[in-house]
Formats: structure tokens, sequence, C-alpha cells
């Protein structure tokens, strides 16, 4: 991003330094609108659909199929209804919080996409301190949810935004202290410096470089779902309990943006799942320099994706937990295998540095014991599906 600033700055013949930092600082707001309006409202629509047909496929329906193809265009029609519905605001709610509390969730969500990288030039911000950044701008999602349930003056939305509130902080303990163990490892809290840190092939991914980092991988994996309220962690929007949790008093545009943050955060898990585990853009050396950036951008949105995937299925396969069982596994389970790991994987460093022969024979080993978990898994999916007399259907449009 900075190069191709720096270019258009010296083709133009522009040395000042404060009209650099102009040029630095236009270009980024340009990028961050493309960023917004090209990727991540149309991710954020797209995917609620493709979750309601993931879903359908998993409970034996149909799923969305009326609005456009195949209900393809459905996401499209749930939006404009949204904006054309009465926004309504409480009598006795605190008009000012109650209307900057949706916005004030999505710029959490949307500041996160200035240090998640599309390649490796095709980032907006490369901090040396990107992780940390990552994590304390996405706290600005709990303050906005906290900040629904009080203004909303409304006894289930109080309910639901402490439930946030203790949620959120409770799980950023173990996916930050799971970062930590990436970051020691790598060497480095840029975004971009732990994926250089990896290589192409899986075998020099940080998941398979030692078995504490592998668990670290899980751990971080169930305590983002939990921050990002997803089943089986939705407990501050539970409608069992809660009927629609923070969101309770909120219509039209407002309420949408809850689910649009939600959406879109997503990807967010899957991109730094990708980037801080599984080797980020990285591509074969062999692949032209003319398509690389291609190449990387494909292969970074296609692991993020994944994880979108796993977590689409989670919420379709398991049931919500209550309140203190969702505590209990963070304090009691996910802190303490996260701090565990940390110190696991500084031993680890210590007694086979990165490199030598005895540290690659172990990250080959973890990947084969991985393979052989996948393929047991694979069986017993083709098993059941047997047994129950079903078969496998790749068509999304059945």
């Amino acid at each position: 991003m900075r190069a191709l600033l720096d270019s258009l700055a010296a083709r133009f013949g522009i040395v000042d330094p404060s009209t650099t930092l102009v040029i630095y600082l236009l270009g980024m707001v340009v990028f961050s609108g493309i960023v917004l309006l090209l990727f991540v409202a149309p991710f954020a629509g797209i995917t609620s659909y493709v979750e309601r047909r993931i879903a359908a496929r998993m409970q034996s329906r149909v799923g969305p199929n009326r609005v456009g193809p195949h209900g393809v265009i459905q996401w499209l029609a749930d939006g404009v209804k949204c904006l054309l519905k009465e926004d309504l605001i409480p009598a006795d709610a605190d008009h000012l919080l109650f209307r900057l509390s949706p916005y004030l969730v999505f710029i959490g969500m949307f500041g996160t996409f200035v240090v998640i990288p599309f390649g490796s030039s095709l980032v907006i911000a490369d901090l040396d301190i990107g992780f940390f950044y990552l994590i304390a701008f996405s706290s600005l999602v709990s303050v906005g949810l906290i900040m629904a349930g009080w203004a909303s003056n409304n006894k289930w939305s109080l309910l639901g935004g402490m439930r946030s509130a203790a949620q959120i902080v409770s799980y950023e303990i173990p996916a930050g202290m799971s970062i930590l163990a990436v970051v020691m490892f790598a060497g480095s809290m840029s975004i971009q410096g732990v994926i250089r840190a990896q290589g192409w092939a899986p075998h020099t991914w940080l998941i398979f470089q030692n078995p504490f980092l592998f668990a670290a991988y899980f751990v971080f994996f169930t305590a983002a779902l939990a921050e990002g309220n997803r089943t089986p962690f939705d407990i501050p929007e539970a409608e069992s309990e809660l009927v629609a949790g923070y969101n309770t008093e909120y219509s039209g545009m407002r309420f949408l943006l809850y689910f649009f943050a939600e959406w879109a955060n997503l990807y967010v898990i899957g991109a730094v799942s990708a980037a801080a585990f599984m080797g980020g853009w990285q591509v074969p050396p062999q692949i032209p320099e003319v398509i690389r950036p291609i190449a990387e951008l494909v292969t970074f949105v296609g692991k993020s994706l994944i994880g979108v995937f796993l977590a689409i299925w989670i919420r379709w396969t398991y049931p919500r937990l209550r309140v203190d069982q969702m505590m209990n596994v963070c304090w009691k389970y996910l802190v303490p295998i996260a701090f565990l790991n940390i110190v696991g994987t500084a031993v680890w460093m210590m007694l086979f540095p990165q490199g030598q022969l005895p540290a690659v024979a172990a990250s080959i080993i973890m990947l084969v014991i991985a393979l052989a978990i996948l393929i047991t898994f694979v069986r017993k999916v083709i098993a059941n599906l047997r047994e129950v007399g079903g078969g496998l259907s790749f068509n999304p449009f059945v």
C-alpha cells in the first residue's frame, strides 16, 4: 500500500513530507472505502444467505429460494426491507446512546480490517503492533453492546448487555494468550511479519510447528466464536430467555447493523486464524510475479472462508450453552490451556530451535497426525451417511 502511494507521489513530483502524509491519509481512506463497499458489505450480505442455505441443508429443508434464482438475492431484499422499516426509539430510552451504539459496534468490527492483509502488498496499514491493534480495536464491540443494553431502558436488553460484557471480556483473555504464543514463535506482532515467518507448504504453517500451537489454534477459534456471539455462545441475544437480548428495542437499519457486524466478523475470525496459524497469503515461489498478487488474494480469502464455513457448521450443530457453562468453559478450561500453550511454546523453542532437524521432523509428524484425524472424521461422516441411506450432494441449489 505504501509502495503504491510512494510511486504515485513520485510520478507527480511530490516530495514535500507534509503533502506526502496527506497522500497517505487519502490513500488509506480510499482503500478503506473500497474494502467496505466492495468486500465487507457484500460479504456480510452473501454470508447471511449462505448460512441460511447451509442451515437448511443440515436440517433437510430448502431455505430461502424465492427472491431471485434459488433465492440468491434474498440478502438484498432483507437489506432493502430493513432500510424501509420505521426507525423506532423507545420514549424512555437514552436517545443519544441508543443511536450511537450500533455504529460503535460496526466501527469496532470494520476497524479491524485496517490491519488484515489480502496479500503481501494488499493491506491498508502494516502496523508493527498489528495483533495488539486488532485485539484492542475489536473491544469497541463490547462497549457498543453494553451501551445498547443500557440505553434501551429494558430489562431484557440490560441483561443481554451485561452478559455480553462478561462474555467478551472473559474470552478475550484466552484469545489474546493464544495469539501471544504465535507472536512468541514468529518473533513479530505484525500480522504480515507472522505470515512471512511461515511458508506456503502446510508443514511450515505455525499450527503444525509444535503441539502447543496446534492446541492454541483451537483455543483461539473457540474464544473468537464466543467474542463474536456465535452459537453455542450467543448468550447475550438468547431469544429463549431474553427476547432478543441487547437489540430487543431496535428496528430498521439500526437493528440490521448488529447482524451486519456479526456476519462480517466471521471473515475477521477466519482471516486472523489463517494469518496466525495457516500461512496466510503465502503461495509457491514458482508462481509468476504477474499473477502473484491475485494468487495471494485467492489463497488468503480461500483459507479465511474455510474458517467461516467451520463457524457456520458449528452454529447449526451444537446447542446453546447456559451462562454458567459458558463461563466455566472460559475460566476453567480455555484460560489454563492457553497459559500452558505459552509456557510449552517457550520451552519448545529452547529445546528445538526453529529450522533444525528435530523441529522440522516434529512439524511433519504434527501434519501427519492432523491428516489422520481429518481422514478419520471424513470416514465417519461417510459411514453415517450410508447408515441413514443418504448421500453427499455438492449442488448448492438442491
